[in-house]
């Protein structure tokens, strides 16, 4: 675009901006408050372009335009519902829709989608009651009114109504003088957060004290959550489950650093990216974040991750991009943002998927074990699993867009996370701005921003650059600027005038990143590849609602590929095709960039026992006969069902002599958990308590070594149970999956409310006692187990006796993995060896 173009493009933007401009203007921390906090641009100043608009422009005909007629009973959306003066029982569905509803229409200026908000908004401002109190006035929650404020933020941010302040203003006295007699519980308790940051925002527009002590009266009653982060301590809570439920875990990442800003330390700074490294250790996912079913559910590729938690780990890191300025916070929400939010939605944005998988190559209607089970929770629909995130969904995409630039308190800008779209704000105090982001970034590397202002202006303007980028470069108006390095923010500072263009340039090279029994992902910049599977869509329900109906998918072509990877010369190894931009990129079949590369079949890796899920991914390298094939890999978020982590074709490297495993710095890595939870404490390995849970996987949990493979050895370790149950070790294991007795090998179960020692074997999924014993197991006593296994005969001895407590002979197993199993029961595991005879 020409400056002269440009100019005359603008002419009319100035003219509104320049009459509303106590409407677009921000408010920065105030003292006491951390200072240099970026605040978010008024909602509206960022508009999506190109294959980001198309994302909304699909929810406005998909699934958040017809979310009402959709779900139109009086408990959800329906005319009659509490959150219109109704009779139903919306509780928190209403707030998570108009949350995301409201960000929509305003980001796409949409009128209708306006008025559907405008009833919800409407209704909540002029019915509050005398004491401040709103909402239902029956709904005794402090936690559905949460989403609802950011409703309220939003919309105010948009319109400037005049009722928003002293609305929030009075909700948040009678808050404050009734928290102590109600204090926080569950959902609220969790989720407290998000009433912190709305209370630091207004405090931002009034200066009212009593919002500060509010704010630390919010922190007191929630869960420690920071020390939580700091501390990996998710499963300390007993059967609590809140602490350990990943979407609470995922919305909670804001808490250390919202409120940093009342009291700035670097333990509450640092609380998010400590929490986030102990998520991913012992839970990551390739899409880059942590698995959730619902509790944290560990590293193995079939557990799942749910939609709502995808959405709240963004709007986290949208929060958390303001307060701390890191390039590596936004590499982290693009990572999201642009694999696992789209591929938790059909590509028309009509459907979800409660849970994705990495490794997902069916989609069909049963239960998988998960310690929330839906049968309909891998399905694509309209009603995918529980209800919740058919609701809080639609804030994903345009929450995304309005924080991708931030207001900066010297009155300059900065981009956060880049995309095609446009920014029209104030600079410099009030001096107004468009900047027009030229780009099909992230699927290609170079970035133009095209500046117009109305007159030539001096701000700062903070650029993040990725850190994943292979030699950046920034120009500004076609010359090389200096110092610009990956992982940084980079600040340009000087005078700009209309007319001015940068050019930003992001090299992304393909890379592997090791993942659970050391497969691989493949990554491109910031987008994480997936098998190309040729897939048939089944409908197996339709709606009311035209045009949306219940799918099933079923892979038609290979999907248990290992990669062939020359680790020196990756680059030589693997082609990129390019193709032309689509409308839609999240279209497998019409990705603009795809990889190919080389990989060969296992023809032993198939599907689980439920077959639904594909077993967890083989232990890498994994030698496979047949012959190489050339295989194509598309953007993961593009995939209906899809494979992500891959293993690699060579000759095994199993430990076979001797392992030590005493968990004297945490969890294992190479150690992966099916079923039920797993958690380090003082220097052990603990089963954690699955109070709450509907899955069947929970009773029988196995904690597996798989990089193991022993056939004759010695077997110790030091167990402690504290509850009824069983819980003990097992060995020769193989194809482990989510379940009881969902593996192939043996098991040596301790028994306190039995006072039994046993041992048994899992075999078609059926538990099958080999030889049971009497011993004086006690409850909260270290029993020392070892286990002599040669050949058939396997003998097992406890507290160091002289002679086998019981002993069996058996051929079933020759040899397998070792690994940690516990039964309907609560243990700790320590001081693990192995050695072969």
């Amino acid at each position: 675009m020409s400056t002269l173009k440009a100019l005359c493009f603008s002419i009319p933007f100035f003219a509104a901006t320049a009459l509303n401009a106590q409407i677009r203007t921000t408010e920065f921390n105030k003292a006491p408050l951390k200072q240099g906090v970026f605040v978010q641009l008024p909602m509206g100043s960022i508009k999506a372009k190109g294959w980001l608009l198309k994302q909304l422009e699909q929810q406005r005909s998909g699934a958040t335009g017809m979310a009402e007629a959709l779900y139109p009973e009086d408990d959800n959306l329906g005319k009659n519902t509490d959150w219109l003066g109704g009779t139903g029982n919306g509780w928190e569905r209403v707030p998570y829709y108009v949350k995301g509803l409201v960000a929509l229409a305003y980001t796409l200026d949409d009128d209708n989608l306006k008025a559907k908000a405008q009833k919800y908004i409407d209704w909540t401002l002029n019915n509050q009651q005398k004491n401040g109190l709103f909402g239902p006035p029956k709904m005794k929650d402090w936690w559905p009114r949460m989403p609802m404020m950011y409703a309220l933020q939003s919309y105010y941010e948009a319109t400037a109504d005049k009722r928003v302040i002293p609305f929030l203003t009075k909700y948040f006295k009678y808050e404050l003088a009734n928290l102590d007699a109600d204090p926080l519980r569950e959902w609220g308790k969790s989720r407290a957060a998000d009433n912190m940051e709305i209370a630091i925002w207004l405090y931002n527009k009034t200066g009212d004290g009593d919002l500060l002590k509010l704010v630390e009266k919010l922190k007191n009653q929630a869960y420690p959550w920071i020390d939580i982060y700091t501390n990996n301590q998710f499963y300390y809570f007993g059967d609590d489950f809140q602490p350990k439920h990943m979407v609470n875990v995922a919305q909670a990442l804001k808490f250390p650093v919202v409120y940093a800003q009342l009291h700035d330390t670097p333990a509450n700074l640092n609380a998010l990216e400590k929490g986030i490294a102990h998520i991913m250790h012992d839970h990551g996912q390739p899409e880059g974040l942590g698995s959730g079913t619902e509790f944290l559910s560990g590293r193995n590729s079939t557990s799942g991750v749910e939609t709502c938690t995808v959405v709240e780990w963004m709007q986290s890191l949208e929060t958390a991009a303001r307060v701390i300025h890191k390039a590596s916070i936004g590499d982290q929400l693009e990572k999201i943002a642009f694999n696992a939010l789209p591929a938790q939605f059909s590509s028309d944005f009509k459907n979800h998927s409660y849970y994705t998988l990495p490794n997902q190559v069916i989609s069909a209607h049963g239960n998988l074990g998960f310690n929330q089970d839906y049968a309909s929770g891998i399905i694509s629909s309209p009603y995918s699993g529980f209800g919740c995130c058919r609701y809080n969904m639609h804030m994903g995409w345009p929450y995304f867009v309005k924080n991708s630039a931030v207001a900066t308190p010297d009155k300059g800008l900065a981009i956060i996370t880049y995309g095609p779209m446009e920014i029209e704000t104030l600079v410099a105090g009030n001096r107004t701005i468009k900047i027009i982001e030229e780009t099909n970034y992230p699927f290609e590397e170079r970035i133009k921003l095209n500046l117009t202002l109305s007159q030539a202006t001096a701000f700062p303007l903070v650029l993040r650059i990725p850190t994943w980028s292979n030699n950046p470069t920034i120009k500004l108006n076609g010359k090389p600027l200096k110092g610009v390095a990956a992982g940084a923010m980079f600040t340009i500072d000087r005078e700009w005038k209309s007319g001015d263009q940068l050019e930003l340039n992001f090299p992304m090279t393909v890379a592997t990143t090791s993942q659970v029994n050391n497969s691989v992902s493949v990554e491109r910049g910031p987008i994480v590849y997936a098998l190309e599977i040729k897939a048939e869509n089944k409908i197996i329900k339709t709606h009311p609602v035209s045009g949306f109906a219940d799918y099933e998918v079923f892979p038609k072509s290979a999907w248990n590929y290992g990669l062939i990877l020359n680790n020196n010369d990756l680059a030589n190894g693997i082609e990129i095709e390019r193709r032309a931009m689509p409308e839609n990129p999240f279209i497998a079949k019409e990705s603009p960039v795809k990889l190919k590369l080389k990989g060969k079949k296992i023809p032993s890796w198939k599907l689980a026992y439920n077959q639904l899920a594909a077993f967890d991914v083989p232990f890498s390298p994994v030698i496979s006969n047949e012959q190489t094939e050339d295989i194509t890999l598309v953007p993961y978020g593009s995939e209906h069902i899809r494979l992500s982590l891959f293993p690699t074709i060579g000759r095994p490297k199993k430990v076979e002599d001797r392992l030590v495993e005493n968990f004297e710095n945490g969890m294992p890595a190479s150690w992966v958990f099916y079923g039920g939870g797993w958690f380090w404490k003082n220097g052990a390995a603990h089963a954690a308590s699955n109070a709450g849970s509907g899955g069947y996987g929970m009773n029988g949990s196995k904690y597996v070594a798989n990089e193991t493979d022993f056939r004759d050895f010695n077997y110790l370790a030091d167990v402690t149970i504290t509850s009824d149950g069983d819980a003990g070790l097992i060995f020769r294991v193989n194809q482990p999956a989510i379940g009881p007795d969902a593996y192939q090998g043996y098991y040596v179960g301790l028994s306190a409310d039995m006072g039994t020692v046993q041992i048994g074997k899992a075999s078609n999924q059926k538990w099958l006692p080999l030889s049971t014993a009497k011993y004086p197991v006690k409850f909260n006593t270290v029993h020392h187990i070892k286990i002599k296994a040669n050949g058939p005969q396997m003998e097992v001895y406890v507290d160091g006796s002289d002679k086998p407590v019981v002993a069996i002979n058996d051929s079933e197993y020759q040899s397998g993995s070792i690994g940690l199993r516990t039964y309907k029961a609560l243990a700790s595991f320590d001081s693990v060896q192995i050695n072969r005879l």
